[in-house]
C-alpha cells in the first residue's frame, strides 16, 4: 500500500531523536559524527535515523571527498505547515465564536 508524502513526513517526525537532528541542521550542514555527538546511541543508530529522514525528503546528503554533510530540506515541512494551517483556521474560528460569546456575557452583566 503506497504511503502519501505527508504520512511519511509525520512518521519521520514522530521520533524525538530525528526531530533533534532536524533542529541541529537548522544551524547548517553537519556530518554524521557531529549529529551523533549529543546522543547516547551508536553511529549506526544515528545513520538509521538519517536514512528515515532522507527517505522522507527532510534531509539530503552531499559528498565532498570523504566528507558527507547532511543538510535540511524544508519542502516536506512546508507541506506539514500547509496541512496544519487548514486546522488553524478551524481553531481560530472557534476562538472567535468564544470571544463573541464572552463579550455577550459581559455585556449582559453590566
Amino acid at each position: 500500500m503506497p504511503t502519501d508524502q505527508l504520512s511519511t513526513t509525520f512518521a519521520a517526525l514522530a521520533d524525538p531523536t530525528r526531530r533533534a537532528i532536524l533542529a541541529r541542521l537548522t544551524r547548517g550542514e553537519a556530518t554524521v559524527n557531529e549529529l551523533a555527538e549529543p546522543f547516547e546511541v551508536s553511529l549506526q543508530a544515528v545513520s538509521k535515523h538519517l536514512k528515515v529522514l532522507e527517505q522522507a525528503g527532510l534531509i539530503s546528503r552531499g559528498r565532498t571527498k570523504q566528507w558527507r554533510p547532511c543538510r535540511l530540506e524544508a519542502g516536506p515541512l512546508a507541506d506539514v505547515a500547509g496541512w496544519v494551517a487548514e486546522y488553524r483556521r478551524f481553531w481560530e474560528s472557534g476562538f472567535d465564536r468564544l470571544d463573541e460569546h464572552l463579550r455577550q456575557l459581559r455585556e449582559g452583566t453590566e
